[in-house]
């Protein structure tokens, strides 16, 4: 501990009080590690608000942007603002000056980025990987979607079928057995196709109900096959009215 000494005049000695200002400034300073090796004084979160803004030339395959960021800004900062330019999120970015890819904590003066310096950017491997995954994805989904509702025309169709024959019956009328097989065949066929589409989701949701469908027709059917058997068919007789033949004229002779 530093301790006061005062002159004759009780006042602290100068050379006492420069050396404990020095002190407690060296001890106020922080350091850190450049990538290069190099000791310097560690910034502070704080930035200079006179430090001005630099443009930079952005290459992005074959395309090029020129964007204005702060001259003390980090590269993960610069990510950000190549979000609104590229589409790409930070975490799929990888920003190249001289070299080498920039890690999202150096900054950009420290790195030697200057005025109408040059960054490459490259979308991250894996971040194309996972695109490509989900696009597959998507088109499986749009694919299911349209099966789906291929199958939900044709039901609608053969449900009004279902519907008209079961009014017949209700009504007394006999239908031909054939006609409710050949409908219970064409409504399994429907059945099959819903089992071989491969659905996830909300399309798996749309492919169930479709199934319920299909399933609620054919126990209709199955039903309505019972009820038909009962009915006894309508023979018609035709009474013929029989008329006596009209009366022959006689044929008459003529002579000279």
């Amino acid at each position: 501990m530093m301790k006061k000494r005062s002159n004759g005049y009780g006042k602290m000695s100068e050379s006492s009080t420069v050396a404990a200002s020095s002190t407690s400034r060296e001890e106020a300073v922080e350091w850190e590690m450049r990538p290069g090796g190099m000791l310097v004084q560690k910034r502070s979160d704080i930035k200079d608000v006179s430090a001005p803004n630099i443009r930079l030339r952005v290459v992005y395959g074959a395309l090029r942007h020129e964007i204005s960021v702060n001259s003390q800004a980090t590269f993960g900062e610069l990510k950000k603002l190549l979000t609104g330019e590229t589409g790409l999120q930070p975490g799929e970015q990888r920003v190249i000056f001289r070299g080498k890819e920039r890690e999202n904590g150096e900054y950009l003066d420290m790195c030697g980025v200057k005025d109408r310096s040059k960054v490459i950017l490259m979308e991250d491997p894996s971040s194309i990987e996972r695109r490509f995954i989900e696009t597959r994805r998507n088109a499986k989904i749009q694919s299911a979607h349209r099966a789906i509702s291929d199958v939900s025309l044709e039901v609608d169709k053969l449900a009004e079928q279902v519907s008209t024959i079961e009014k017949s019956i209700s009504n007394g009328v006999k239908v031909a057995e054939v006609q409710i097989t050949t409908l219970t065949e064409m409504l399994m066929r429907q059945a099959i196709k819903l089992d071989m589409i491969s659905a996830e989701g909300d399309a798996s949701a749309q492919k169930n109900l479709q199934g319920k469908r299909v399933q609620k027709c054919v126990e209709s059917l199955d039903a309505l096959k019972i009820s038909n058997a009962r009915i006894k068919p309508v023979i018609v007789t035709t009474k013929w009215e029989t008329f006596d033949p009209p009366p022959t004229t006689p044929q008459w002779e003529f002579f000279d």
